[in-house]
């Protein structure tokens, strides 16, 4: 991921735990180094009480005749940490609506 704040660039690994089509994906989430090794958060200039490891559940369903996307990633220690999760999720959903409005 690159930073659009900071122009920093994070990397990340995760392993799928769960997929039933068409309902759930989960996987895990942990920072990384450029070479796929999970690291701390530390090694991002975080605080130590971040988790190793997080969790993203994916779940679609129908809606409307269309699909409903949510999202849940879970574990986060309180704090800023959460909201720049947030802010971050919805960068990335904003790209992916401009995208697809582009075929």
């Amino acid at each position: 991921m690159h930073a659009c704040t900071d122009g920093k660039d994070y990397w990340s690994k995760g392993i799928y735990r769960e997929i039933v089509p068409p309902e759930r994906i989960v996987s895990t989430d942990s920072f990384a180094d450029d070479r796929g090794n999970v690291v701390p958060a530390t090694y991002y200039g975080m605080s130590s009480d971040f988790p190793l490891e997080l969790l993203i559940t994916m779940t679609f369903e129908e809606y409307e005749g269309k699909t409903k996307f949510t999202l849940r990633h879970s574990g986060f220690p309180p704090g800023a940490h959460k909201d720049d999760a947030q802010a971050g999720w919805n960068q990335s959903f904003d790209k992916l609506a401009r995208s697809l409005s582009n075929r």
